[in-house]
């Protein structure tokens, strides 16, 4: 945890918050914290500053805050993911939040098992826990915008284009394709397939809707190494 986030309603005054529960045992356990330590915090969607540990117990923290720093920008990126396996897709949100991705539209594709809708870490609360793990390790306060379409083709039909209209817009997949650009500093949206890739009916529409088609490589990636590699060769 290098970032300790908090809520509002952990504010019990304009600059004192108390902690319990998971952030609680954090300090006592990892880092060990005394009274007088000063932390780096940060409020859930707001600024950033110091912390200045006044209590300590089993049972809460109290902390003096001092926010007056903004957290870092965002990338201009949009990543349309097809929905990964369920214990992957707890790693990409982590990632997705540390790298600072502003946007996750997870999509449907052929090769998507329906199984991996019912996974529980689709919940809202699963989904914001995860986003959390990322925002602390990269210490940011904001979390990424997450929306989920299980229709791939009324989606990319009707809503797609006009997502992307003042996008660059690419699809990576594996073939004779130009290579992924570098160094983009203009707004993006990037749609990463799933194990096995997106089907050609699939790239064709992504194609239809706007989207050029890139590739990393002769190598197969597996889903959360693809979206780190990606997005580090484009920021």
């Amino acid at each position: 945890m290098n970032l300790l986030l908090l809520r509002d309603d952990d504010f019990v005054g304009a600059d004192r918050v108390l902690l319990r529960g998971r952030r609680l045992q954090h300090l006592l356990q990892v880092h060990q914290a005394a009274v007088g330590d000063s932390l780096k915090v940060g409020q859930l969607g707001g600024m950033m500053g110091r912390g200045e540990l006044l209590a300590l117990s089993a049972e809460h923290a109290e902390l003096s805050v001092q926010l007056d720093q903004p957290p870092p920008a965002k990338l201009p990126l949009t990543l349309l993911l097809a929905m990964p396996r369920p214990k992957m897709f707890r790693r990409i949100l982590q990632h997705c939040a540390t790298l600072g991705v502003a946007e996750i539209i997870l999509l449907n594709s052929f090769r998507v098992e329906k199984s991996f809708w019912q996974t529980p870490f689709l919940q809202p609360e699963q989904i914001e826990e995860n986003l959390l793990l990322g925002l602390e390790q990269a210490r940011d306060t904001i979390l990424p915008q997450v929306q989920i379409e299980k229709r791939f083709k009324p989606f990319v039909e009707d809503r797609l284009p006009a997502l992307i209209a003042d996008r660059l817009a690419l699809v990576a997949h594996p073939g004779d394709y130009p290579a992924c650009p570098r160094a983009v500093t203009q707004p993006t949206a990037l749609a990463i397939g799933p194990e096995g890739g997106w089907i050609p009916y699939e790239v064709d529409k992504l194609v239809e809707a706007g989207f050029q088609s890139v590739q990393l490589g002769a190598r197969i990636l597996r889903v959360e190494t693809a979206v780190t590699a990606l997005i580090g060769r484009l920021f």
